[in-house]
């Protein structure tokens, strides 16, 4: 928002820093809007509204959003306890119950490690509502305001988003007993040309990484099957499909009871960082914390 504006004249309208609050904290003229449940047109001329009032311009417009000048920082500070105060006593004596927690991220790491963790705090009343997929796509919707926290398996780039390390997953390279057994003694990776190779997707993005960092050569090789869902890899894999390259969190189980094998062991095994992705302006919703709170101590009792 970058027209020049004036100072004007009169109290402060409390709609227009409502309004004002949504926007910094949703980082979105857009997300604000539909937390609100406003047109982004009403949304866009309050905020222009209160910016003649004050005789500032209060945000810059971005590609993705709004970024909150100085002051604007200063404004949104002084003003959340009061009307987060206010919103409570609006709400009635007993208070409304908090938003839905939108929570997103990859099913096989949401459904493995973290959301059981959340089961306490679903017993105490916290309200989920979940969404799996791809990280740029979800990290692309948290800058919309879709979701409150997103599990990424990469850090986002630039100012717009703020990111802390979650977790570390080592990959591993595994197969039923039965290809283990007939692979043992022999030369890898030029072994496993003989196997099937199964992959969550075509391009198979997990076993190439693991194929420079350890044998430090690009893979050749077209997999057998690929299915978009790497419990269904774990499934074939363990029936003796034949071999794939996963997760270790995914198959601890597995390689404990000798249903898959470790086929390598390299001393410096391939990690990717997960990280967990929120608005930096912070949520109004008190259950946002708790559910952050409850992820970052459950990936570290995890040791994934």
């Amino acid at each position: 928002m970058t027209d020049r504006v004036t100072p004007g004249s009169g109290p402060l309208d409390l709609n227009q820093l409502r309004t004002f609050l949504a926007v910094h904290r949703a980082g979105s003229l857009t997300a604000a809007a539909h937390q609100l449940g406003l047109s982004q047109s009403t949304v866009t001329a309050q905020v222009r509204a209160l910016e003649q009032r004050l005789g500032r311009e209060l945000f810059e417009r971005r590609a993705r959003g709004v970024s909150p000048l100085p002051y604007a920082d200063d404004l949104a500070a002084r003003l959340s306890a009061p009307l987060d105060q206010l919103a409570g006593v609006a709400a009635g004596p007993d208070g409304a119950a908090p938003e839905p927690v939108h929570l997103a991220g990859p099913a096989e790491f949401l459904g493995t490690v973290l959301l059981g963790a959340l089961a306490p705090l679903v017993a105490e009343g916290v309200q989920l509502r979940v969404t799996t997929g791809l990280t740029d796509p979800l990290l692309d919707e948290l800058r919309t305001g879709r979701h409150d926290l997103v599990v990424a398996t990469r850090r986002p780039r630039g100012r717009t988003l703020l990111a802390e390390p979650l977790a570390d997953e080592e990959f591993v390279l595994v197969a039923a007993p039965v290809w283990a057994e007939r692979l043992a003694g022999r030369e890898l990776p030029a072994a496993l040309a003989e196997v099937p190779l199964l992959s969550y997707a075509e391009d198979l993005p997990i076993a190439r990484r693991y194929w420079r960092h350890v044998f430090d050569r690009r893979l050749h090789a077209r997999a057998a099957v690929t299915v978009p869902d790497l419990r269904a890899v774990l499934a074939a894999v363990t029936a003796g499909a034949g071999w794939s390259v996963l997760p270790g969190y995914l198959c601890r189980s597995e390689l404990a009871s000798g249903a898959l094998r470790l086929l390598h062991q390299p001393a410096d095994p391939p990690i990717n960082t997960a990280y967990l992705v929120r608005r930096p302006a912070g949520s109004a919703n008190p259950h946002v914390a708790l559910v952050r709170e409850r992820l970052l101590d459950a990936a570290r009792r995890c040791g994934c």
